[in-house]
């Protein structure tokens, strides 16, 4: 990183967040990162800010919010403030969404909880 204008390469982004140099280039070219601005060699420069808006589209992507919704939401947040109420709109659905999924996971584990009870008894029982 360049300590003095706290520009990163794409390489460091990539390091740093976990994606690869190519997922980061489509992620530019498909909007869900702006136009990333170039170094007089045209190599770009990552900001700071760039990196937060990565790791926020990686838990999005993480939880299941499909990449063309991803872009819609990407770009409301270009447009400012007054997309925030269709921002939050969408947040919201997809809270509920995450929520619904993390209860049906709730009730899968109940099962193996279950089995793992019954079957450690079983277990016990044949040990002499």
């Amino acid at each position: 990183m360049n300590t003095q204008t706290d520009e990163l390469t794409i390489q460091e982004v990539a390091e740093a967040t976990g994606l690869s140099v190519h997922t980061l280039r489509y992620y530019e070219r498909i909007g869900l990162i702006h136009s990333i601005g170039r170094a007089e060699n045209t190599h770009r420069r990552y900001s700071m800010d760039d990196v937060g808006w990565i790791e926020f589209l990686k838990k999005l992507r993480a939880i299941g919010m499909p990449i063309h919704q991803m872009q819609r939401y990407a770009e409301l947040q270009r447009q400012g403030d007054d997309t925030l109420p269709e921002r939050l709109d969408m947040l919201r659905e997809l809270q509920q969404s995450v929520e619904a999924h993390i209860a049906e996971l709730q009730e899968h584990l109940k099962l193996i909880h279950y089995k793992i009870e019954i079957y450690g008894e079983q277990v016990a029982a044949r040990t002499p």
